[in-house]
Protein backbone atom coordinates (compact mmCIF):
# COMPACT_ATOMS: atom_id res chain seq x y z
CA UNK A 1 0.00 0.00 0.00
CA UNK A 2 1.67 3.19 -1.25
CA UNK A 3 0.42 6.60 -0.19
CA UNK A 4 1.05 9.82 -2.11
CA UNK A 5 1.47 13.02 -0.08
CA UNK A 6 1.70 16.27 -2.02
CA UNK A 7 3.37 19.25 -0.40
CA UNK A 8 5.68 16.87 1.49
CA UNK A 9 8.21 19.60 2.28
CA UNK A 10 5.54 21.80 3.87
CA UNK A 11 4.10 21.82 7.39
CA UNK A 12 1.23 19.39 6.92
CA UNK A 13 2.88 17.33 4.21
CA UNK A 14 5.91 16.61 6.35
CA UNK A 15 3.68 15.81 9.32
CA UNK A 16 1.67 13.33 7.27
CA UNK A 17 4.78 11.64 5.87
CA UNK A 18 6.36 11.37 9.31
CA UNK A 19 3.28 9.75 10.86
CA UNK A 20 2.63 7.43 7.91
CA UNK A 21 6.23 6.22 7.87
CA UNK A 22 6.12 5.66 11.62
CA UNK A 23 3.14 3.39 10.94
CA UNK A 24 5.14 1.41 8.41
CA UNK A 25 3.51 2.83 5.27
CA UNK A 26 5.33 3.31 1.98
CA UNK A 27 5.06 6.99 1.08
CA UNK A 28 5.69 8.96 -2.09
CA UNK A 29 6.39 12.59 -1.16
CA UNK A 30 5.80 15.16 -3.90
CA UNK A 31 6.87 18.80 -3.63
CA UNK A 32 8.43 21.58 -5.71
CA UNK A 33 11.00 21.99 -2.92
CA UNK A 34 13.51 19.34 -1.97
CA UNK A 35 13.39 18.04 1.57
CA UNK A 36 14.01 14.99 3.72
CA UNK A 37 10.40 13.83 3.31
CA UNK A 38 10.16 14.51 -0.42
CA UNK A 39 10.99 11.66 -2.78
CA UNK A 40 9.79 13.27 -6.03
CA UNK A 41 10.67 16.91 -6.72
CA UNK A 42 8.34 18.63 -9.16
CA UNK A 43 5.04 20.42 -9.58
CA UNK A 44 1.46 19.18 -9.50
CA UNK A 45 0.98 21.36 -12.59
CA UNK A 46 3.24 18.97 -14.53
CA UNK A 47 0.80 16.25 -15.60
CA UNK A 48 3.35 13.62 -16.78
CA UNK A 49 5.22 14.09 -13.50
CA UNK A 50 2.00 13.62 -11.52
CA UNK A 51 1.15 10.49 -13.49
CA UNK A 52 4.58 9.06 -12.73
CA UNK A 53 4.15 9.76 -9.00
CA UNK A 54 0.73 8.07 -9.00
CA UNK A 55 2.05 4.64 -10.09
CA UNK A 56 1.06 2.02 -7.53
CA UNK A 57 -0.59 4.56 -5.21
CA UNK A 58 -3.67 3.51 -3.23
CA UNK A 59 -4.40 6.75 -1.31
CA UNK A 60 -3.68 10.44 -1.89
CA UNK A 61 -3.31 13.27 0.60
CA UNK A 62 -3.29 16.46 -1.43
CA UNK A 63 -1.81 19.18 0.79
CA UNK A 64 0.25 21.07 -1.82
CA UNK A 65 -1.10 24.56 -2.47
CA UNK A 66 -0.38 28.21 -2.87
CA UNK A 67 -1.48 29.76 0.44
CA UNK A 68 -2.93 33.06 1.60
CA UNK A 69 0.61 34.38 2.31
CA UNK A 70 1.29 34.08 -1.44
CA UNK A 71 -1.60 36.33 -2.51
CA UNK A 72 0.52 39.50 -2.61
CA UNK A 73 3.60 37.81 -4.08
CA UNK A 74 2.17 35.51 -6.77
CA UNK A 75 -0.02 36.15 -9.81
CA UNK A 76 -3.64 35.01 -9.84
CA UNK A 77 -2.80 32.72 -12.74
CA UNK A 78 -0.28 30.90 -10.55
CA UNK A 79 -3.03 30.22 -8.02
CA UNK A 80 -5.26 28.86 -10.78
CA UNK A 81 -2.43 26.72 -12.15
CA UNK A 82 -1.41 25.23 -8.81
CA UNK A 83 -4.63 25.08 -6.84
CA UNK A 84 -7.08 24.22 -9.60
CA UNK A 85 -5.17 22.70 -12.53
CA UNK A 86 -2.80 20.88 -10.18
CA UNK A 87 -5.74 19.39 -8.28
CA UNK A 88 -7.41 18.38 -11.54
CA UNK A 89 -4.21 16.61 -12.66
CA UNK A 90 -4.13 14.67 -9.41
CA UNK A 91 -7.83 13.78 -9.51
CA UNK A 92 -7.70 12.54 -13.10
CA UNK A 93 -4.60 10.43 -12.57
CA UNK A 94 -5.94 9.12 -9.25
CA UNK A 95 -9.23 8.10 -10.86
CA UNK A 96 -7.39 6.38 -13.71
CA UNK A 97 -5.21 4.54 -11.18
CA UNK A 98 -8.32 3.48 -9.18
CA UNK A 99 -6.98 5.05 -6.02
CA UNK A 100 -8.98 4.01 -2.95
CA UNK A 101 -9.29 7.46 -1.35
CA UNK A 102 -8.36 11.05 -2.18
CA UNK A 103 -8.22 13.57 0.70
CA UNK A 104 -8.03 17.23 -0.23
CA UNK A 105 -6.71 19.75 2.29
CA UNK A 106 -8.79 22.89 1.95
CA UNK A 107 -9.13 25.84 4.30
CA UNK A 108 -11.66 27.71 6.39
CA UNK A 109 -10.59 30.73 4.32
CA UNK A 110 -13.10 29.59 1.69
CA UNK A 111 -15.83 31.05 3.93
CA UNK A 112 -14.36 34.51 3.35
CA UNK A 113 -16.84 37.31 3.95
CA UNK A 114 -19.27 34.90 5.62
CA UNK A 115 -16.96 34.89 8.65
CA UNK A 116 -17.52 38.47 9.75
CA UNK A 117 -21.08 39.49 10.67
CA UNK A 118 -22.21 43.13 10.82
CA UNK A 119 -21.03 45.06 13.90
CA UNK A 120 -24.40 44.91 15.64
CA UNK A 121 -24.80 41.13 15.30
CA UNK A 122 -23.47 38.23 17.43
CA UNK A 123 -20.42 36.23 16.44
CA UNK A 124 -20.87 33.84 13.51
CA UNK A 125 -21.37 30.11 14.21
CA UNK A 126 -19.48 28.52 11.32
CA UNK A 127 -20.53 25.01 10.34
CA UNK A 128 -20.32 23.21 7.01
CA UNK A 129 -23.79 24.56 6.21
CA UNK A 130 -22.52 28.15 5.95
CA UNK A 131 -22.25 29.25 2.30
CA UNK A 132 -18.69 30.25 1.37
CA UNK A 133 -18.12 33.77 0.04
CA UNK A 134 -14.40 33.75 -0.93
CA UNK A 135 -12.75 37.15 -0.73
CA UNK A 136 -9.46 36.57 -2.56
CA UNK A 137 -7.92 34.37 -5.25
CA UNK A 138 -6.76 31.90 -2.61
CA UNK A 139 -10.29 31.29 -1.36
CA UNK A 140 -11.71 31.18 -4.87
CA UNK A 141 -9.25 28.53 -6.07
CA UNK A 142 -9.58 26.39 -2.96
CA UNK A 143 -13.38 26.42 -3.26
CA UNK A 144 -13.14 25.50 -6.96
CA UNK A 145 -10.81 22.61 -6.14
CA UNK A 146 -13.30 21.38 -3.53
CA UNK A 147 -15.97 21.27 -6.22
CA UNK A 148 -13.64 19.31 -8.50
CA UNK A 149 -13.31 16.71 -5.73
CA UNK A 150 -17.08 16.47 -5.47
CA UNK A 151 -17.36 16.13 -9.26
CA UNK A 152 -14.89 13.24 -9.36
CA UNK A 153 -16.71 11.50 -6.55
CA UNK A 154 -20.02 11.88 -8.38
CA UNK A 155 -18.96 11.05 -11.93
CA UNK A 156 -15.82 8.91 -11.60
CA UNK A 157 -16.60 7.17 -8.32
CA UNK A 158 -13.38 8.40 -6.72
CA UNK A 159 -13.75 8.40 -2.93
CA UNK A 160 -12.95 12.01 -2.09
CA UNK A 161 -13.21 14.13 1.05
CA UNK A 162 -12.45 17.78 1.72
CA UNK A 163 -10.98 18.91 5.03
CA UNK A 164 -11.31 22.64 5.68
CA UNK A 165 -8.49 23.21 8.12
CA UNK A 166 -8.22 26.26 10.33
CA UNK A 167 -4.92 27.91 11.26
CA UNK A 168 -2.07 25.64 12.27
CA UNK A 169 0.97 27.54 10.99
CA UNK A 170 3.57 28.51 13.65
CA UNK A 171 4.60 31.77 11.97
CA UNK A 172 3.69 35.10 13.54
CA UNK A 173 0.39 36.80 12.75
CA UNK A 174 0.18 38.93 9.60
CA UNK A 175 -1.82 41.65 11.40
CA UNK A 176 0.55 44.28 12.82
CA UNK A 177 -1.90 45.50 15.47
CA UNK A 178 -2.35 41.94 16.72
CA UNK A 179 1.43 41.36 16.79
CA UNK A 180 1.96 44.62 18.67
CA UNK A 181 -0.80 43.94 21.20
CA UNK A 182 -0.16 40.32 22.17
CA UNK A 183 2.72 37.94 22.77
CA UNK A 184 2.88 35.37 19.98
CA UNK A 185 1.97 32.41 22.23
CA UNK A 186 -0.88 34.48 23.68
CA UNK A 187 -2.25 35.10 20.16
CA UNK A 188 -2.15 31.45 19.23
CA UNK A 189 -3.67 30.21 22.48
CA UNK A 190 -6.58 32.65 22.12
CA UNK A 191 -7.17 31.31 18.61
CA UNK A 192 -7.68 27.77 19.93
CA UNK A 193 -11.01 29.05 21.21
CA UNK A 194 -12.35 29.63 17.72
CA UNK A 195 -9.99 29.26 14.74
CA UNK A 196 -6.82 27.21 15.32
CA UNK A 197 -5.80 23.57 15.58
CA UNK A 198 -2.64 21.64 16.40
CA UNK A 199 -1.06 19.80 13.51
CA UNK A 200 -1.22 16.50 15.40
CA UNK A 201 -5.01 16.72 15.41
CA UNK A 202 -5.09 17.78 11.77
CA UNK A 203 -3.04 14.73 10.79
CA UNK A 204 -5.35 12.40 12.71
CA UNK A 205 -8.35 13.88 10.89
CA UNK A 206 -6.69 13.24 7.53
CA UNK A 207 -5.93 9.62 8.38
CA UNK A 208 -9.50 9.02 9.50
CA UNK A 209 -10.85 10.69 6.36
CA UNK A 210 -8.78 8.39 4.16
CA UNK A 211 -10.10 5.39 6.05
CA UNK A 212 -13.75 6.48 5.94
CA UNK A 213 -13.97 8.05 2.46
CA UNK A 214 -14.85 4.81 0.59
CA UNK A 215 -17.65 4.16 3.07
CA UNK A 216 -19.06 7.66 3.60
CA UNK A 217 -18.62 9.16 0.15
CA UNK A 218 -17.98 12.82 -0.49
CA UNK A 219 -17.91 15.03 2.59
CA UNK A 220 -16.68 18.48 3.58
CA UNK A 221 -15.50 18.86 7.18
CA UNK A 222 -14.28 21.76 9.29
CA UNK A 223 -11.08 20.70 11.05
CA UNK A 224 -10.39 23.00 13.97
CA UNK A 225 -9.91 22.67 17.72
CA UNK A 226 -13.07 21.87 19.64
CA UNK A 227 -14.54 25.14 20.90
CA UNK A 228 -15.88 25.35 24.46
CA UNK A 229 -18.66 27.66 23.28
CA UNK A 230 -22.28 27.07 22.32
CA UNK A 231 -24.56 29.24 20.16
CA UNK A 232 -25.83 30.86 23.37
CA UNK A 233 -22.39 32.42 23.83
CA UNK A 234 -22.34 34.23 20.49
CA UNK A 235 -23.67 37.63 21.69
CA UNK A 236 -21.12 37.78 24.53
CA UNK A 237 -18.30 36.63 22.26
CA UNK A 238 -18.83 39.62 19.97
CA UNK A 239 -19.02 42.25 22.70
CA UNK A 240 -17.44 40.74 25.86
CA UNK A 241 -15.39 37.67 24.95
CA UNK A 242 -13.63 37.37 28.36
CA UNK A 243 -17.03 36.89 30.00
CA UNK A 244 -17.85 33.98 27.69
CA UNK A 245 -14.43 32.36 28.18
CA UNK A 246 -14.62 32.72 31.97
CA UNK A 247 -17.98 30.96 31.90
CA UNK A 248 -16.48 27.83 30.31
CA UNK A 249 -12.77 27.84 31.21
CA UNK A 250 -12.48 29.96 34.38
CA UNK A 251 -9.00 28.64 35.16
CA UNK A 252 -7.61 30.55 32.19
CA UNK A 253 -7.61 33.82 34.15
CA UNK A 254 -4.99 32.71 36.66
CA UNK A 255 -2.69 31.38 33.94
CA UNK A 256 -3.07 34.52 31.84
CA UNK A 257 -2.44 36.79 34.82
CA UNK A 258 0.69 34.85 35.73
CA UNK A 259 2.07 35.37 32.23
CA UNK A 260 0.82 38.91 31.68
CA UNK A 261 -1.37 37.74 28.80
CA UNK A 262 -4.69 39.16 27.61
CA UNK A 263 -7.91 37.66 26.33
CA UNK A 264 -9.45 39.07 23.17
CA UNK A 265 -12.19 41.59 23.85
CA UNK A 266 -14.18 40.40 20.83
CA UNK A 267 -14.37 37.18 18.81
CA UNK A 268 -16.22 37.43 15.50
CA UNK A 269 -16.62 33.76 14.52
CA UNK A 270 -16.41 30.24 15.89
CA UNK A 271 -15.43 27.22 13.79
CA UNK A 272 -17.51 24.18 14.72
CA UNK A 273 -15.96 20.72 14.27
CA UNK A 274 -18.92 18.67 15.50
CA UNK A 275 -19.68 16.99 12.18
CA UNK A 276 -16.12 15.67 11.79
CA UNK A 277 -16.15 14.37 15.36
CA UNK A 278 -19.45 12.55 14.87
CA UNK A 279 -19.05 11.19 11.34
CA UNK A 280 -15.31 10.47 11.29
CA UNK A 281 -14.98 9.57 14.94
CA UNK A 282 -12.30 12.26 15.18
CA UNK A 283 -11.10 13.01 18.72
CA UNK A 284 -8.91 16.14 18.70
CA UNK A 285 -6.89 16.60 21.90
CA UNK A 286 -5.53 20.12 21.64
CA UNK A 287 -8.22 22.58 22.67
CA UNK A 288 -8.09 25.73 24.80
CA UNK A 289 -8.79 24.00 28.11
CA UNK A 290 -6.23 21.26 27.47
CA UNK A 291 -3.59 23.85 26.59
CA UNK A 292 -4.27 25.84 29.75
CA UNK A 293 -3.62 22.62 31.68
CA UNK A 294 -0.35 22.07 29.79
CA UNK A 295 0.84 25.60 30.48
CA UNK A 296 -0.04 25.30 34.16
CA UNK A 297 2.07 22.11 34.28
CA UNK A 298 5.02 23.90 32.66
CA UNK A 299 4.67 22.08 29.33
CA UNK A 300 5.00 23.37 25.78
CA UNK A 301 1.66 24.31 24.20
CA UNK A 302 2.64 22.56 20.98
CA UNK A 303 2.27 18.85 20.38
CA UNK A 304 5.48 16.83 20.00
CA UNK A 305 4.79 16.65 16.26
CA UNK A 306 4.41 20.43 15.97
CA UNK A 307 7.67 20.87 17.87
CA UNK A 308 9.47 18.48 15.53
CA UNK A 309 8.34 20.28 12.40
CA UNK A 310 8.86 23.83 13.67
CA UNK A 311 8.48 26.89 11.46
CA UNK A 312 9.05 26.73 7.71
CA UNK A 313 7.83 30.08 6.41
CA UNK A 314 6.19 30.65 3.05
CA UNK A 315 8.81 32.66 1.17
CA UNK A 316 12.52 32.38 0.55
CA UNK A 317 12.96 36.08 1.30
CA UNK A 318 12.08 38.02 4.47
CA UNK A 319 9.95 41.16 4.68
CA UNK A 320 10.37 44.18 6.93
CA UNK A 321 6.64 44.84 7.34
CA UNK A 322 5.70 41.43 8.67
CA UNK A 323 5.97 37.68 7.99
CA UNK A 324 4.70 38.32 4.45
CA UNK A 325 3.14 41.16 2.44
CA UNK A 326 -0.61 41.59 2.79
CA UNK A 327 -2.64 42.44 -0.31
Amino acid sequence: MTILVTGSSGHLGEALVRVLQERGKEVVGLDIAEGPYTTHTGSVVDRPFVKNCMAGVTAVFHAATLHKPHVATHARQEFIDTNITGTLNLLETAAAAEVRSFIYTSTTSVFGDALIPPDDEPAAWITEDVRPIPKNIYGVTKAAAEDLCQLFNRNQGLATMVLRTSRFFPEEDDNRSVRDGFADENIKLNEFLYRRADIEDIVSAHLLAAEKAPELGFRRYIISATTPFTPDDLPDLRHDAPRAVQRHVPEYEQEFERRGWRMLESIDRVYVNERARIELGWQPRYDFGFLIERLAAGKDMRSPLAQLIGSKGYHAESFSEGPYPVE
